[in-house]
Order: C-alpha cells, then structure tokens, then sequence
C-alpha cells in the first residue's frame, strides 16, 4: 500500500505489501548514511518498519565526519535572510571570502539562486526560524539522552560565544540574540570587559558579543557511529559501499519506485528515503524530477596539542568562522562555497580559516600549525535554507528528508521524527508545510 489520503486530506500511513524476501527486499530502503539517513533510518526501525540502510561509503564519513560539531538552537536560521543579498554581493566572488559562489553558467545555479532571492523575506524567514527552532531543541534532548547511553561522545553542554571586532558585529549579534529570545533561547549580551573575562583566550581586539548558556556540542562522526549502532541493534541493516545509480520506475496510473540499483546489485523496496545530503540533486534527475540542493563547501582543521583551548565553542562573527574544543583536539571550521559536486581543497580559502581564528583566540603562544585532519565537505543547501521533508508528488513511494544545509547535526533528530510521523500518519511535531516536497515541484 502506498501512501494516500482520506476524504477529509488527513495522511493515511503509510504500511508494508505482504512478506518480504530475506536479502531482496525490504520494507523501507534509506539512501544516505550520514546523520540525516541514521536518524530517519533508527526513527523508523523504531516504530516497526523493517529498514536497510545504504550508502555509498563507510557510515558518517561525509559531512557528518568534519563539521563544527554543535547543537546550537541559537543559530536555527535559514540562509536566506532578509537584507542578506547587499550584505554579502561584495563576497560572492572573493575566493577567500566566507561565502562564495563559483562563477559558472548553469542553469541549475541559476535556478537555485532565484529561489533563494525570492526567499528573502521576513515571512519567509519567521515561518522557517518557528520551525527549525523546535526541530533543533527536540535535537538538543536527543543528543542528550544518545551521550547518557553512549560514553565517548564528547557530549558538552557549555553553551557558544558569538564575538565581534565591530561594533555593528556586536550589534548584529545582539539582534539575533533578541530575536532568538522570541522563540525561547536564552541569551546575554557581554561588553568588551565582561567577554575578556568570560573567555582569557580571546585577543583584545574584540569589542563584545552575546553568550547563550543552553547551547551544546558533540563529536559529529561519534554521534553518527552511535547511532547507526542502535539501529543495528533495533534490527535495521546497514549496506555500506553500495552507490545508487539508477531506479526502475512503474510509470503507470500508479507511479512508483519498484526498487534501486545500487552497484552492489538491485533491491527492492516498498518505500524508498532519500536522504543523501549533497548527491540528492542527480539521484533526483535520475527519477526526473529535481530538488534544487547545492553543496555548501565547508572546510575545518583538527589540532592536537593546542597550548591553550578555549573553555566552549566560540562564533567568530566577522569572519563567520567555528572554533570548537573538543577534549582531545582543537577544530576550526569555516567557509560556504556554493559548488555543484566539486570536492577540491583551496589553499588559500584553508589560509583564511586558519589565520581569522589566529586574528581573535589566543592559543598559548604557538601557531595552529600541522592539523591532524584537513577536512571539506558539501553541507546540502536548499535555496530556502529548509529541509524537504516529505512525500514525492511524483512517486507514491518516495519520501524526502535532505536538504539540511548548515544545520544537519542541530537539526537531523527532529527531522526525523518529523519523517516517521509524516510517514506513519501521526500527528507532526511541527508544522510539515514549509517542508514539503511540492514547493520545488519534487
């Protein structure tokens, strides 16, 4: 049975068709390995469904591998912002600035970047910062009760600094901190006195910022590993090294995905997830359909033996640069390059994150020098700044959950409760509608 509707346009669940084939076909099929796949795969082992897992590498070794690692409510905001356009056009095609845009002519550029000017609005943003905010705290107690269970997370509630050298960067930081108190995240601007004792390891060019005491952080492939292990332990299976590259399709009055080959052979599904991150867009085009999402290039550089970490993990305002201690080494993240698939390393854009970190934190006199791990990654970024979660309005059987830009460890959790509820016909824990598959035509 697929999903449907009844006559009043509530969600029918969505429920298996008759026994399954031992190793040929499951139930429900997860394509993504990394947090968001995990999460929706563990969400629906739970409530019953009998799910296989695959991806086309090792579990959590993309995105969910080298980000900043935090669970910070305080930043569930979407990218396109209100006055963001003016604010950043000098950016856009500095190599080492905080956002860049490679230049190219692409049509899908070119679509995605209309949508995201066209998301430029206050409505818009208010509807998606509701939203993302409830996501990102039902997040914060997921993680919470994962640490409790699964020692060596490096699990820390110690809540985030945002810092700026500029006093329109105070400014900004204290707006946001206003504005986020509106949907009950505390925060509490400090002067420039106050934010030099709060934190020694800050250089004293900064000139204030805003503390928000309930944010926390966690080590983001750990979190991964964990639980992907519990949905192991539920009974869901997991198929690492097995690439989607195509999917035989009923195309009749009932349209639907009959099962995905993978190129360690075909399988069957009843349901299939979308749920990879960055390769979303030409697994969509494969189906004929597209979600406009676009990589977010990131990068970020892990130390050991840093002289002196900072106490928490601190937002770099000016140059939109991450600094997180974790207990074993030191990460600095950074940058948003919009790039189509392209997973090259930029020299000078790693310079920029190294020395923007060295311009504001003190380490202890000695050069973040030698990084254990140089890492890049592409953050999935929808032009709207919010997740697709939902059901296809193509194929009956296809349901969405990418998409998640910067935001895929704060917001993974929730979205996949919101996944399995939209799925088993419950009632949602937010409103789906700024979700949905069929603002892009998906």
């Amino acid at each position: 049975m697929t999903p449907t509707s009844d006559t009043a346009g509530k969600p029918v669940p969505f429920s298996s068709n008759g026994p399954l084939r031992p190793d040929l076909k499951a139930s429900t099929l997860v394509i993504g390995g990394g947090i968001a796949g995990t999460t929706v795969a563990l969400e629906l082992q739970k409530a019953g469904y009998s799910v296989t897992l695959v991806d086309q590498g090792d579990i959590g070794r993309a995105c969910s591998l080298g980000n900043a690692g935090w669970v910070t409510p305080c930043f569930a905001m979407p990218l396109p912002q209100p006055g963001m356009f003016l604010k950043s056009i000098g950016w856009l095609f500095n190599p080492t600035s905080p956002l860049h845009i490679q230049p190219r002519i692409d049509p899908t550029l070119f679509r995605w970047l209309t949508h995201f000017l066209l998301a430029m609005n206050h409505k818009k943003m208010l509807s998606s910062i509701e939203v993302l905010t409830a996501l990102s705290k039902y997040s914060l107690d997921f993680y919470r009760s994962l640490a409790d269970g699964a020692p060596g997370l490096d699990f820390q509630k110690k809540g985030l600094l945002m810092v700026s050298a500029t006093q329109d960067g105070v400014q900004g930081a204290i707006r946001e901190m206003e504005f986020m108190a509106e949907q009950g995240i505390p925060g509490k601007a400090l002067s420039r006195q106050e934010l030099l004792a709060f934190e020694p390891t800050l250089k004293p060019k900064v000139q204030g910022g805003v503390f928000f005491p309930e944010e926390a952080q966690i080590d983001p492939l750990r979190a991964t590993l964990a639980i992907a292990e519990e949905f192991k332990r539920l009974g869901g299976k997991i198929l690492e090294h097995h690439e989607v590259f195509d999917f035989e399709l009923n195309e009749g009055s009932e349209r639907r995905i009959r099962a995905v080959f993978t190129t360690q052979g075909k399988i069957e599904a009843d349901l299939v997830v979308l749920a990879s991150g960055s390769w979303s867009l030409a697994l969509t085009k494969k189906l004929r359909s597209s979600i406009p999402v676009l990589g977010g290039k990131g990068y970020s550089m892990s130390f050991q033996g840093v002289t002196q970490k900072p106490e928490r993990s601190i937002m770099l305002v000016d140059r939109k640069i991450a600094i997180t201690p974790f207990s074993d080494r030191l990460r600095v993240a950074g940058t948003l390059e919009l790039v189509n698939q392209d997973f090259s390393i930029s020299p000078a854009r790693l310079e920029a994150v190294r020395a923007g970190a060295h311009e504001y934190i003190n380490f202890g006199g000695g050069e973040l020098t030698s990084p254990r791990e140089i890492w890049r990654g592409l953050r999935p970024c929808t032009p709207d700044g919010v997740p697709v979660v939902g059901f296809s309005t193509q194929w009956k059987n296809l349901f969405y959950c990418t998409g998640h830009q910067m935001l895929g460890l704060q917001s993974a959790p929730g979205t996949a409760r919101l996944a399995s509820e939209l799925i088993e016909g419950k009632t949602p824990i937010v409103d789906p509608k700024p979700f949905r598959a069929g603002r892009f035509g998906a």
